[in-house]
């Protein structure tokens, strides 16, 4: 018996176990020989030689390797294939093919398991049960029935799906867990991996996660949430819990099959343009974000349909349908602390604005105070102005040199900084680029960005409406914040030329002296154009938020700044 098929026994875990460290062993020293060893008898550029294609193939090993084990092993595969923060690129693409796809467990195996979780036969729990597999995956097994007449009256529906979780795979999932936590700790003892990522840490989010999704009453407490988030929008539906007949490992839901949502001849089949169906999905995963708080972290293709011909369900545009979404077992939650740096991450995006993303960024965590930006704010605000608004059509005609040089240039500023993607922003980029590339193949005209902006716009709107004492506050924050910089620029650029002054720098070009009283006039000039966009923007807000007199005072203020940037320190000598 396979460790895929049936409750596995000792000896299969035992193996399984052991297939799994001997993977972690050799990865380690393979690490240890190439990142340690040879850096250390100067053989540094062999090292680096070929490392990404190491990492690859070590990447195509582990494919293979969860492909025939099943279980978590998918989806530790699946969960690293996101992790953009800490693995290359070449990592994540060969992960990302890993589907969650395995034999089906015997019918009858299934069958005594359900029967023995709910604690009856299933011929007394369901009017009938359809053996045939509706849907085999890593963790569970799916499955058509119908409900007995009273137990349809009391629930409004008589056709349901019911999952059921592969026997033993609790078991698995406890063993796939112990040898990734040893080869965790392992990692962790490498002081150039734990200075890139808490990898015991990345372990434990991914054991939240797993032990989240073979709870089924934790996924049946999702959808009931995400159904009363859009009890009253009808472009949305979620199927309905049969608490009766769910516990921790049967799951049973109202059977809400229809068109999948990538089946492109079935829409317009049903008179649906693809066209519009992304783009209310695009709006409806934002809401989920921006209003919602509570958010579908795994809107696959596979996981939501199409339900056309519902009234009430148009939006002006003639359409007649519905987004129905199922398998809560991963969702997010967006915090009040997050939602907040979101919007600033939103406001950025929608605007274009480099700078107020990085910022936004490290208000979310995501970068270490200690972080210096400003290669990532150059090269965010350089992706910006040149790939900024452009949608996928307008991407492919792009040559594909320039995609490869921001590529390489924005990979080595995100990975020389410290930072460490937080758990439900990771969950969010997951959901947002799955979106982007599901809404992309319903059009290919599709462009994130203008799905993006009328959400910034409202969020901006949102920023402005609040309380003139918030404005205001937010305006002096923002200004001190500002000063300090400005504050800390003469002081690191007078260290500079007491380096050079002092000897401590040699250089041999005669006219560094001169290029330097040169940088020092210019960056006077810049310091004083930084301070009186300052002191104008935030003059301009306080006056709009009322309060007058200090934004005039402010606005005042700035003509001297602006006049030194305009003429000051032309001479040179």
């Amino acid at each position: 018996m396979s460790e895929q098929q049936g409750r596995p026994n000792r000896r299969h875990l035992r193996a399984r176990y052991r297939r799994i460290m001997v993977f972690g062993m050799v990865l380690m020293l393979q690490t240890w020989w190439f990142d340690l060893f040879l850096p250390r008898i100067g053989l540094r550029k062999l090292s680096r030689r070929g490392q990404e294609r190491r990492f690859t193939r070590a990447a195509e090993r582990f494919r293979h390797l969860a492909t025939d084990l099943g279980g978590l092993m998918i989806k530790v595969g699946q969960f690293m294939s996101t992790r953009i923060d800490v693995l290359p690129a070449g990592v994540t693409e060969e992960l990302a093919a890993l589907q969650d796809k395995v034999p089906a467990v015997d019918a009858a195996e299934m069958r005594a398991l359900a029967e023995s979780e709910l604690g009856m036969p299933l011929d007394r729990a369901f009017a009938s049960f359809d053996t045939t597999v509706l849907a085999a995956a890593s963790l569970g097994q799916a499955y058509r029935a119908r409900l007995r007449p009273q137990d349809a009256n009391d629930v409004g529906f008589t056709d349901v799906v019911v999952k059921i979780q592969r026997p033993g795979i609790g078991d698995i999932v406890e063993v796939d867990l112990a040898a990734l936590r040893r080869i965790a700790g392992w990692l962790a003892r490498f002081s150039f991996i734990s200075q890139r990522a808490d990898v015991p840490g990345l372990i434990e989010e991914f054991a939240r996660t797993s032990y989240e999704e073979i709870d089924y009453l934790h996924e049946a407490s999702e959808a009931s949430s995400f159904g009363e988030d859009f009890r009253e929008d009808a472009r949305v539906s979620v199927p309905r819990v049969v608490w009766e007949r769910s516990v921790r490992r049967v799951l049973t839901l109202q059977d809400v099959t229809a068109i999948k949502i990538n089946d492109l001849d079935r829409l317009r089949a049903a008179g649906i343009d693809p066209a519009q169906v992304a783009r209310r999905l695009a709006d409806v995963m934002f809401t989920q974000l921006f209003d919602n708080g509570h958010f579908h972290a795994d809107p696959h293709p596979g996981n939501i349909f199409v339900t056309p011909g519902l009234p009430g369900s148009g939006d002006g545009e003639g359409a007649d349908f519905r987004l129905t979404f199922i398998d809560f077992g991963m969702t997010g939650t967006v915090d009040d602390v997050l939602k907040q740096g979101l919007r600033d991450l939103v406001i950025a995006v929608g605007t274009r604005d480099g700078h107020g993303m990085v910022q936004a960024m490290q208000s979310l965590g995501v970068l270490l105070p200690t972080a210096d930006v400003t290669e990532l704010e150059e090269a965010m605000t350089e992706l910006f102005a040149r790939f900024g608004g452009m949608g996928v059509m307008d991407l492919q005609h792009v040559d594909i040199r320039e995609f490869e040089e921001f590529a390489h240039r924005f990979r080595d500023v995100i990975r020389s900084m410290p930072f460490q993607l937080p758990e439900n922003f990771l969950l969010i980029m997951r959901a947002v680029s799955m979106l982007s590339g599901l809404c992309s193949s319903l059009d290919k005209s599709f462009n994130i960005w203008e799905s993006v902006e009328p959400f910034a716009a409202k969020l901006v709107r949102e920023q402005a409406g609040g309380s003139a004492v918030e404005v205001a506050r937010r305006a002096v924050t923002t200004a001190a914040g500002t000063f300090r910089v400005l504050g800390r620029l003469p002081e690191r650029l007078d260290h500079v030329i007491s380096v050079v002054e002092s000897g401590d720098l040699s250089v041999k070009t005669p006219q560094v002296e001169h290029q330097l009283k040169r940088l020092e006039r210019v960056a006077r000039r810049i310091v004083a154009a930084l301070l009186f966009v300052g002191l104008a923007i935030g003059g301009a807000v306080l006056i709009s938020a009322s309060v007058t007199v200090v934004g005039i005072a402010m606005m005042g203020v700035s003509v001297w700044p602006f006049l030194y940037a305009l003429v000051g320190g032309r001479r040179v000598s």
